[in-house]
């Protein structure tokens, strides 16, 4: 239980339904829909639409999106809506083209975005709404207008400069040519007429005609790759999730091309330390916390691609063995010599669960802030710029390639109890979230912390040779970690955001918690 004496937020209750996002409208709307008979498939959905024009930096129809679906008897579904490469990206390109990497702001880093044709699959089999039903809400929204909440009209200020130098940037996501400060009513007529397409057309009315065809011919005409017949293959893929034993818990991840298998590594470290001997804030326990997540960043730079196109060890990077092997090369008392190089970006996350106990955990994206920068002038889509994580190194797992899937930074969480679903939860920030999603299950699963508390915990992360810290890890933590060779680097901003619920299925009670380091909450009934 938190001290009310201090600031903090507490748990959100229910009983009939929960949704937490990161955003109010967002949160609202699912609530809305569980309460007029949808289920958490159509809520998560419509939420998903919403925040597109609530956090346009963070995520749109022009990027793609991961899901994880707990059905009432335990069961665990993964959907893989990522998009691929053309397929025209082939060798004989790659080699003329002469790239040494895929640029963030390059036409190749936009691949086909995959989450409408994902939002359509999970309704078509998981949920009880069409397409269209789900996007009237976000359709409503994009005419009348948002208000630009706080931490969305910081973080806006950052891609003046990009969208100022993008002919549709400029068009639709600036006003008066600057960003939107905080409370300015954001409307979006061009991609609430696309959205009006894709609600009577579906899936086709995105991936086939118009729309598509302006996609196509606008990247054309930088030099880009990506062809209507791209559009047209574009395909969610239902996967079977990978998962650990951790401290008595199952732990649910999206398989590869994803990087949860990163999380589950570094769990499966941690497993041998005994970490209930420190404290929930101690240098031993953010040290190896640290050090699990660098060995397993490692393996993630070297295995995780396209299933489709590489063999990926899954079952021997999980195993006993392995993970003892790796466990016995942190040093108690020293960091390690290993750099992880992580690139900034952003994702939406949310979570809904509804009176059936279906649970969704889902999370949706463009890369990094606004895509590639890239945006749509008459349909006014900011597309991604998800190729960015190809490799240019031919031979490699991850390189470049025709009709190819990139390595992918979003991860959906889910974990089970005795076979039932215990939390589902999710951690934005890029490549953050395999550190994001060690520490909340830490908090959670080791320490006991109820869900608002695990996500409230003070964050820090590896990046490059330094330990990026926010401003709440206690000085006796930090130096605790200088002693131990960490060098220290405070965070220039929040270490990405959060949302979890979590059922207690002997009460019959839903828990829902948002991070405070975002604009949204969570809401039950």
């Amino acid at each position: 239980m938190r001290n009310f004496d201090q600031p903090g937020r507490s748990l959100a209750l229910g009983t009939n339904g929960m949704a937490a996002t990161s955003s109010p409208l967002a949160t609202l709307a699912a609530i809305d829909v569980l309460r007029q008979g949808g289920n958490a498939v159509d809520a998560a959905v419509t939420a998903s639409a919403i925040l597109c024009l609530t956090e346009p930096h963070m995520t749109g129809i022009g990027g793609d999106c991961f899901v994880l679906i707990g059905r009432p008897n335990g069961t665990v579904l993964g959907l893989n809506g990522s998009g691929r490469s053309s397929a025209r990206a082939d060798a004989a390109w790659l080699k003329a083209a002469g790239l040494t990497e895929i640029a963030p702001q390059s036409v190749h880093a936009v691949t086909v975005p995959g989450a409408i044709d994902a939002w359509d699959r999970l309704l078509q089999q998981e949920g009880t709404m069409t397409l269209g039903e789900a996007l009237k809400p976000a359709i409503r929204l994009a005419e009348k207008g948002v208000p630009t909440t706080p931490r969305v009209a910081r973080d806006w200020t950052e891609s003046e400069g990009l969208l100022a130098a993008d002919e549709g940037g400029s068009q639709h996501y600036l006003k008066n040519g600057r960003s939107p400060r905080a409370g300015d009513i954001m409307a979006y007529p061009a991609l609430a007429k696309t959205l009006k397409a894709i609600a009577k057309k579906g899936r086709a009315g995105f991936y086939e005609g118009e729309i598509a065809g302006e996609i196509v011919r606008h990247l054309a005409s930088r030099g880009g790759l990506l062809t209507a017949e791209d559009f047209a293959a574009t395909e969610a893929t239902w996967v079977k999730p990978i998962a650990t034993r951790f401290a008595g818990h199952d732990i649910l991840e999206i398989p590869p091309n994803g990087q949860g298998l990163t999380v589950l590594i570094a769990l499966n470290i941690l497993q041998h330390f005994g970490l209930k001997r420190f404290e929930p804030e101690s240098p031993e326990r953010r040290h190896l916390e640290i050090e699990a997540v660098k060995l397993a960043w490692i393996l993630r730079n070297r295995h995780i691609a396209d299933p489709d196109f590489a063999d990926i060890p899954v079952s021997d990077l999980l195993s006993d063995e392995y993970s003892q092997r790796l466990a016995s090369l942190i040093d108690l008392n020293h960091s390690s010599d290993g750099a992880v190089s992580l690139p900034a970006s952003d994702t939406v996350y949310l979570t809904v669960a509804d009176k059936n106990r279906l649970s969704v955990s889902f999370i949706n994206s463009i890369y990094w802030d606004f895509g590639s920068g890239i945006v749509t002038p008459k349909s006014g889509i900011a597309l991604q710029n998800r190729g960015r994580n190809f490799v240019t190194q031919a031979g490699h797992p991850n390189c470049i390639g025709p009709a190819k899937r990139p390595l992918h930074t979003i991860i959906p969480a889910m974990v089970k109890k005795d076979g039932k679903i215990d939390m589902s939860f999710g951690v934005m920030g890029g490549d953050y979230q395999p550190m994001g999603h060690v520490t909340v299950l830490l908090n959670r699963y080791v320490y006991g912390m109820d869900p608002q508390a695990a996500l409230d915990f003070p964050r820090l992360y590896p990046k490059g040779e330094d330990v990026l810290t926010e401003s709440t890890v206690p000085a006796s933590v930090l130096a605790g970690l200088a002693a131990k060779g960490h060098r220290i680097l405070p965070a220039n901003e929040p270490l990405g955001g959060g949302q979890a619920i979590a059922i207690d299925h002997a009460r019959g009670l839903l828990i829902g918690a948002s991070d405070h380091r975002k604009d949204g909450f969570a809401l039950g009934y």
